[in-house]
């Protein structure tokens, strides 16, 4: 779960444009034929992409498993009267009423680590999924983590941060370990150091098909990242469109 790393998540992040991942939400909606008012966003982290759904006036609920990050959605997001922000889990949320959209973005799905939890995760959606609502999300492919991000080790060095991303794969259970070390500044003279660990899960495209069809989905589409074509070998980003 994000801690300190949440107050730093927006300026790490910055070189994704959450204006566009919105803009391929809305295209996968055309594409589908779907006009939902009622959009349940997953995961919502600092409230990126929630902010988009907001600003053109869905009745969005989001919520995410970090109090941090909720702080800072919560910032961004409190403006909105068409918002509702809460503490809840993928594995096991309630919410007393269904969607038309169900979302969740930037590999959120990957931290959810064991199968019967993705299971219980996507059976929780199918419940929370109007007859003719539209579920989309995207995970982190097994390509990716495991031979780009795999074993290896990166560095950034800014102005008034520095941090050391150290990545372990374990081919046994296909989970992606990460070691964050991070060095802030404080003063002219003084940095703050933090640590944090986190693990993603590396799925192939036919286990998140076959969890998906056990929770009762019987349509499932994938594409490559940001396009409506078939992933290749090596895609780096699934996105996947599930319709009850």
């Amino acid at each position: 779960m994000y801690r300190d790393f949440a107050f730093l998540y927006d300026q790490l992040m910055a070189d994704i444009d959450y204006e566009e991942w919105y803009l391929y939400i809305k295209d996968i909606m055309e594409k589908f034929n779907k006009n939902p008012k009622t959009i349940l966003e997953m995961a919502c982290g600092t409230g990126k992409l929630s902010y988009y759904f907001a600003r053109d006036g869905f009745d969005l609920t989001c919520f995410d498993l970090s109090p941090d990050m909720l702080s800072i959605a919560y910032n961004k997001l409190i403006k909105f009267r068409n918002v509702t922000i809460l503490n809840q889990n993928m594995v096991d949320f309630y919410i007393n009423k269904k969607f038309d959209g169900i979302i969740s973005i930037c590999d959120s799905i990957n931290y959810i680590t064991d199968k019967d939890n993705l299971l219980r995760t996507f059976k929780n959606v199918k419940n929370h999924l109007t007859q003719d609502g539209i579920f989309i999300f995207d995970i982190n492919s097994y390509y990716k983590l495991k031979k780009i991000i795999g074993n290896n080790t990166f560095v950034e060095d800014r102005k008034d941060l520095f941090y050391i991303w150290q990545n372990y794969f374990d081919d046994k259970n296909s989970i992606s370990e990460f070691y964050l070390t991070f060095f802030i500044r404080e003063d002219k003279d003084h940095f703050r150091r933090f640590d944090e660990e986190h693990m993603e899960k590396a799925y192939k495209i036919e286990e998140i098909v076959e969890l998906l069809k056990l929770a009762g989905f019987s349509k499932i589409y994938y594409y490559d990242g940001f396009t409506f074509d078939d992933p290749s070998k090596k895609s780096e980003r699934i996105n996947f469109v599930v319709l009850p």
